[in-house]
């Protein structure tokens, strides 16, 4: 139901309206039957869990068909807030009688998405699918720098422990994510620092109109006292990197 809304939002909106659809990976049957009607109708974002898929983790050989099927028809899987299955385990959530535990899902709010993306990497997926685009939405941004760097140390102490790597990468772990995964980051955030950190990896975002987004994000951006305060003097993080996650290109 929410797919064929979406699609109906993406017609009235001529260009430019975005909505993204909800997917799921546990049925790739219906997936294969839901992304081309969904690429028909101009959607290029998909939200999937960065979670287990029936007890297996996103690299999983019998999901390479999924990835397969996003390159196909053009539209780039996302992570962001949602109930999805947790990453640790159910007790540290016994505390509080709402499914989510503030603690949780606030100071560990990116954990999630770190850990599909390092499975997507250090299991060789970005590698054999250099066209998949990933974008990650409203898990904050801060934590990037040192993912990275955990990332490719990670990467080599095995290697050097093992004397091989799990799989065999040309590019430095953290390559793969440069050249194949956007995040939002918030104007708090202080993009610029990120971005001067590991690159122009960083898109702006709100979560306007929810209580809990910022009431005035363009505002808060300008008020920066640095490049991204403005957007010609950051057209990535205004623009092109969202572009590119759309399938557009830079600049389009």
């Amino acid at each position: 139901s929410w797919n064929r809304w979406a699609l109906e939002v993406a017609a009235d909106g001529g260009g430019r309206l975005h909505p993204v659809a909800h997917l799921t990976l546990r049925d790739l049957d219906w997936l294969d039957r839901q992304l081309p009607a969904l690429a028909a109708g101009g959607i290029r974002l998909a939200m999937i869990a960065p979670a287990l898929v029936d007890g297996r983790p996103l690299s999983h050989p019998d999901l390479d068909r999924a990835w397969a099927a996003f390159i196909e028809h053009d539209i780039a899987p996302v992570f962001h807030v949602a109930n999805q299955q947790r990453p640790f385990d159910e007790a540290w959530y016994a505390s509080d009688p709402e499914p989510t535990n503030p603690v949780l899902s606030s100071v560990f709010l990116w954990v999630p998405a770190a850990l599909a993306i390092s499975d997507l990497v250090v299991n060789g997926v970005l590698e054999r699918r250099p066209e998949l685009r990933i974008g990650v939405i409203e898990l904050s941004a801060v934590w990037l720098p040192m993912f990275l760097m955990y990332l490719d140390g990670g990467v080599r102490f095995v290697t050097r422990l093992h004397g091989k790597a799990i799989t065999d990468l040309p590019l430095a772990p953290s390559d793969y994510v440069r050249r194949q995964v956007r995040v939002a980051a918030f104007s708090y955030e202080r993009p610029e620092r990120l971005i001067q950190r590991v690159g122009d990896l960083f898109m702006c975002c709100s979560d306007y109109p929810h209580s809990e987004g910022t009431a005035q994000p363009l505002d808060d951006y300008r008020a920066l006292d640095d490049t991204t305060s403005d957007p010609a003097g950051a057209p990535g993080l205004y623009r092109d990197n969202a572009a590119w996650l759309l399938g557009r290109g830079n600049g389009a």
